[in-house]
């Protein structure tokens, strides 16, 4: 049996891209951790909405325009034929086309959308987020692979761009930090005297486990970015983009390594410490910087670029929050923009065929001309929104939390809820004396007294310590109890938090309230068995509070007293 090899190679081709895109596409699932651990608990559900909304409004919008503006933009300006009837050729494009051109080119432009998200998170209003999305979807991006990978003037001139450092990554920080700026900063993220406040993320741990999942799908974003494994020449089999697999694989491997270890540099000598989230963020720039160049730079070259792609990220960070007060929620310009930019424009010195003048000129046009296309056209869109006054949520809105206020949802329902914990504590059966039903406060089922004798118990504890004072409430015959997680401070000292690099004082400390109401029961034993099982001997261990109450009325039996206690 012959095989066509030309049949062989543009199967094993499209499967090779499918599975590109699907590896991309799986990186949203990385930039919604990502983006959702960096802001605050009451503002969760918006980030994940927007980047539902990200793919689903901006793909429609991709392929109805943005496909075909692809190809108008690249030949108008690159002197190549260019109709009409290219903004509808998506639409009769082959099966084949519909993978590994619409397709593919699709989940590259979703990337670049959704990295504006995080740089507006916790005040951009939903419909001027999903406005711009579909704009940039659109027409923004469109505009810009027009100009490079479509044939347009910049592809001409010579600049480069593997597998879109700049075209894609690039391109989305700059529209993020552009974004910022025209809508300002987040509420009380700068004093009055200009200093700024450090306004913490709710989940480390979303952020990092979000990190790897790019990582991950990263090696889709280069290596499948080798879309041809195979071509067909005197009718043999031979490999074509797959050729350079190799180098862009290791690229990206070696690219990810070092970028993490120069953010860790970077922030050990700002902060002296070594700040996760610097971590995090710089390996994600270290990627970022070799993803334009993984298919033509030297071992060395994506080693020591992407090193400097994570040593610039904090500095740059601070820059841009500190001395422009911008607030970049997210620092999606110092891991995506600048990390971007650096790494094209460091691919003259570091090329595998040496220094090129000729290639440095085009680099820097090309950065150039992309970022000037970006700020404009973004700085036009999310101005349009401002001077209607729907760029930004009002103020109440802002401070109760845009889960609420543009969802109507609560991310987190039992934060701050007076709900039973669950605390891990293990079960223990009541102590029983005299083989008599022991009540749930400590007396018997038989007791008759007055009102007088309800009290309630009611301590602040340390919440590690919950299971165990639950568990002396049970040996001393009261394990009814409420807990309520609180916070505040008494003579513990405050202390200091870290987030990406910046301190913050710590001065509210976390607690839970343990509320346990005795009726005829010893209550000093109540008191002394909270007391010992919370006590580490440190100042805050917290306190113990014994209150008289007047009566109680079970609502089930309508009994009163201490038996509906």
């Amino acid at each position: 049996m012959t095989v066509d090899p030309t049949v062989l190679a543009d199967g094993v081709n499209l499967l090779w891209v499918a599975l590109a895109c699907f590896l991309i596409f799986f990186m949203h699932a990385g930039f919604a951790m990502l983006e959702s651990g960096q802001v605050r608990a009451k503002n969760v559900a918006n980030q994940l909405t927007k980047n539902l909304l990200t793919w689903s409004v901006g793909i429609v919008a991709y392929f109805f325009v943005g496909f075909g503006i692809e190809a108008i933009a690249g030949g108008l300006t690159g002197g190549g034929s260019y109709s009409a009837g290219d903004l509808t050729a998506v639409m009769t494009a082959a099966d084949g086309a519909w993978i590994n051109e619409w397709l593919f080119g699709a989940v590259f432009a979703m990337t670049a959308a959704t990295i504006v998200s995080g740089a507006v998170a916790g005040r951009a209003r939903l419909r001027a987020y999903v406005g711009y999305t579909l704009l940039l979807a659109a027409i923004i991006y469109p505009v810009v692979v027009g100009f490079t990978w479509a044939g347009g003037f910049l592809d001409a001139l010579g600049f480069h761009d593997f597998a879109g450092g700049m075209i894609v990554h690039g391109m989305g920080g700059i529209a993020g930090l552009t974004a910022a700026y025209v809508i300002g900063p987040r509420l009380d993220r700068y004093a009055e005297d200009g200093s700024t406040n450090v306004v913490p993320g709710h989940s480390m741990t979303f952020a990092v486990l979000g990190t790897l999942i790019l990582a991950f799908g990263w090696y889709g974003f280069n290596v499948g970015t080798t879309a041809t494994v195979f071509a067909v020449e005197g009718g043999e089999l031979v490999l074509d983009g797959y050729a350079v697999v190799g180098r862009v694989a290791l690229a990206t491997t070696v690219g990810m390594a070092m970028g993490a270890i120069g953010a860790s540099i970077a922030a050990l000598y700002l902060t002296g410490k070594v700040d996760t989230l610097y971590v995090a963020n710089g390996l994600l720039a270290g990627l970022v910087a070799v993803t334009g160049i993984a298919d033509v730079v030297t071992w060395w070259g994506a080693m020591l670029v992407a090193l400097l792609a994570g040593l610039q990220l904090p500095f740059v960070f601070e820059f841009v929050t500190d001395r422009m007060k911008i607030d970049d929620v997210c620092a999606v310009f110092p891991v995506h923009g600048s990390a971007g930019a650096l790494g094209v424009l460091a691919l003259p010195f570091v090329h595998v065929g040496g220094f090129s003048t000729s290639l440095l000129v085009s680099q820097v046009v090309g950065v150039a001309v992309i970022a000037g296309w970006t700020v404009g056209a973004t700085a036009a869109v999310f101005g349009a929104f401002r001077a209607v006054g729907q760029a930004r949520v009002s103020p109440a809105h802002e401070r109760e939390g845009l889960d609420v206020s543009e969802h109507g949802v609560d991310t987190y329902p039992e934060f701050g809820k007076p709900d039973l914990a669950a605390d891990g504590g293990r079960a223990v059966r009541a102590r029983s004396t005299d083989a008599t039903e022991v009540r749930t406060d400590g007396g018997t089922a038989t007791d008759e007294s007055s009102d007088d004798g309800i009290k309630l118990v009611m301590a602040i504890v340390r919440p590690a310590k919950l299971a165990d004072v639950k568990h002396a409430l049970a040996e001393a015959g009261a394990p009814s109890l409420t807990v309520t997680r609180v916070s505040g401070r008494g003579s513990q000292p405050a202390k200091t938090g870290q987030w990406r690099g910046e301190e913050y004082t710590v001065d509210l400390h976390e607690k839970v309230k343990i509320e346990c109401v005795v009726a005829d029961a010893p209550v000093d034993d109540v008191v002394t068995a909270i007391h010992e099982a919370a006590s580490t001997g440190e100042p805050g261990d917290g306190k113990v509070f014994v209150l008289p109450v007047d009566g109680a009325v079970q609502i089930r039996t309508g009994e009163e007293g201490p038996t509906a206690v």
